[in-house]
């Protein structure tokens, strides 16, 4: 399937030295978008040489950036997030399910096989599955539509990702949107189920398809 697909972010602030560095991967209670502590700025001598700082010239306090790349499809059906620690699906219930139902579509599959397919390249042994809903109808009815929705993606992924891989599967509701659940459009990015997982060493961002 040919899709059209948009960059939406991909940024650093200022002006900066790049590092390579390990980040630990975010923990499986952690709230979605989480991604774990990051590492401790690095400590940078002002009186190397090697800076050839102008006389009079300090430097500011080192930081440590969190470069986010998205990319999304151009319906806004399937969104992609890569950081330095994870990497973050989002399928939108649309392409996935009926209306109000946990029973996945005909064409399902080949997205879940996908995802499943950058997870066995990244070679990570821990996937994160997390269904959300919009604002309508109940909170109670959501978290139960939320948990069996991302289930269903939970059982396909696991019939295809190595026998040893660990799932954390959560079901949040309303909770967590990620745009205006006050238009059709907002709340139709927010029904969605997110499959994340973590980097592995020497992977940076920018391998977004």
């Amino acid at each position: 399937m040919t899709t059209t697909k948009r960059r939406l972010v991909a940024w650093a602030m200022g002006s900066v030295a790049v590092w390579t560095m390990a980040v630990p991967a975010a923990r499986a209670d952690d709230p979605p978008g989480a991604a774990g502590s990051a590492s401790p700025a690095p400590v940078i001598d002002a009186n190397a040489p090697g800076l050839m700082l102008p006389d009079g010239a300090t430097l500011a306090p080192a930081k440590v950036l969190d470069i986010k790349q998205i990319v999304e499809e151009e319906g806004g059906e399937q969104r992609r997030q890569d950081t330095n620690v994870d990497v973050t699906f989002a399928l939108q219930a649309e392409v996935l399910f009926p209306k109000n139902s946990a029973k996945l579509s005909a064409s399902a599959s080949a997205r879940i096989g996908a995802i499943a397919a950058e997870v066995n390249r990244m070679g990570s042994g821990r996937v994160r599955v997390f269904g959300f809903t919009d604002n309508l109808g109940t909170y109670e009815h959501g978290l139960k539509l939320s948990k069996e929705r991302a289930v269903a993606v939970q059982q396909v992924l696991a019939r295809v990702l190595d026998p040893g891989t660990t799932f954390d599967i959560r079901g949040y509701s309303e909770d967590y949107p990620i745009a205006d659940n006050g238009t059709e459009e907002g709340r139709k990015k927010n029904r969605r189920v997110e499959v994340s997982f973590p980097r592995t060493t020497g992977t940076g961002t920018g391998t977004a398809p």
